[in-house]
């Protein structure tokens, strides 16, 4: 849907007045020269339009929060030019005054048709229409989520570019993520920072799901039988597809492709929801750059789900199951840098590692580690092995 171009206005009088303020360029972040959007800066690879952010505060502390990371859009009272005024002193923004029924620019310009939804005859006669602007607001005041849904429904065909006010970071994903595709964007209402603060790391989240994370092939150089231990099911609430699974490992600075249950066999029911990723000492990776250890996944959290090709996606955790079983250790060395890098897994038919693509061709998803054989070729995650709660610092550290 039509972009709105982004300007920034150093002085400006209310929206009766047509005079053109002059531009200023005090603190100027580099993200807000895009669209006020934090999930891509453009449509992304599959074609889904960018989600946009409006701010609506009177609190300074919100605004500087909101413009430090790149969300240059706010929407005043028409009765307090003087405040976006004085707050285009600080910062390039640019601001919006809510009138009857209509947000304005500062130029008496309607830029957006608000809607205020409380009953569901409101919300069956809202459909776009010709008369209305490019942007459509809703002020959902009861329900949110069927709401959000009829919403999507009746503007899919539509140019016009949907938001929905939300004065928190929970009922805003709601919004976002209703029906898959979710509303075009959210006028976050809050006179509190920590809204502006959580949104912004959801955004980070879902965009991290746009970058292909870099494997390296790894040469198996040693497979043994290794006892009993206590190993992680790590059931999701999401179906995977051959070639994926979890990123684990004994060591943080390189985790094993581990592929998913998704494949048939003779002997037991394919469970595309499931890995049997490892013991509980071994480390996954989750979203934002993190690890997390496997005895520490609990239903309701996220981790990675990638593929063959580097592709990731987020998913949650429905289920963990830990039981005792026998293990086998893997060790192989990475192409990259030779280094040794070992993973425990359970002993089993259905636990297998993924394969590297070979040129243009899928030969294979994955190998059993009942059939793995020294100089097999799986795939690896190599990162920083010195973690500090997950995230990756920068230390001294032996891994063996």
């Amino acid at each position: 849907m039509a972009l709105l171009s982004q300007i920034g206005f150093a002085h400006f009088t209310p929206p009766s007045s047509l005079s053109s303020p002059p531009i200023t360029h005090f603190r100027h972040n580099p993200c807000s020269s895009m669209s006020s959007s934090s999930w891509t800066p453009c449509d992304d690879k599959d074609g889904k339009k960018s989600k946009k952010v409006w701010i609506w505060t009177k609190n300074k502390q919100v605004m500087t929060a909101a413009v430090e990371r790149g969300w240059d859009t706010f929407i005043f009272p028409s009765n307090l030019p003087q405040l976006a005024n004085d707050w285009s002193s600080i910062a390039v923004i640019r601001p919006l005054f809510l009138g009857e029924g209509e947000i304005l620019d500062a130029q008496n310009k309607r830029v957006a048709t608000v809607f205020d939804v409380s009953t569901p005859e409101e919300l069956e006669g809202l459909r776009p229409q010709d008369e209305h602007a490019e942007n459509i607001v809703v002020n959902l005041l009861d329900w949110q989520v069927i709401p959000a849904e009829n919403i999507i429904a009746a503007f899919q065909n539509s140019q016009k570019t949907v938001f929905a006010v939300s004065d928190n970071t929970s009922e805003a994903q709601i919004f976002l993520e209703a029906l898959e595709h979710g509303l075009d964007g959210i006028v976050l209402k809050v006179e509190d920072v920590e809204p502006v603060l959580e949104l912004k790391e959801y955004f980070d989240r879902r965009t991290e799901e746009n970058n292909v994370l870099n494997l390296t092939k790894a040469t198996v150089t040693n497979i043994q039988v290794a006892g009993m231990g206590d190993r992680v099911c790590v059931d999701l609430c999401s179906l995977m597809r051959p070639g994926e699974g979890l990123l684990v490992g004994s060591f943080a600075r390189g985790l094993f492709l581990v592929h998913s249950e998704c494949l048939e066999s003779n002997y037991i029911a394919s469970r595309p929801f499931r890995v049997n990723a490892g013991p509980v000492h071994a480390y996954v990776a989750v979203p934002g750059g993190r690890t997390s250890y496997l005895s520490e996944l609990k239903s309701g959290k996220e981790v990675i789900v990638v593929d063959q090709q580097g592709r990731q996606r987020i998913a949650i955790v429905g289920r963990v199951k830990i039981e005792n079983r026998p293990l086998i250790l893997v060790e192989a060395k990475a192409e990259s840098d030779n280094q040794t890098i070992s993973i425990l897994l359970q002993n089993a038919e259905t636990v297998a590692l993924v394969c590297p693509v070979q040129g243009n061709k899928q030969l294979k998803s994955a190998v059993p580690v009942t059939s793995l054989k020294v100089g097999d070729e799986v795939l690896l995650r190599i990162q920083g092995g010195a973690r500090h709660t997950g995230i990756e610092i920068q230390e001294f550290i032996v891994e063996k």
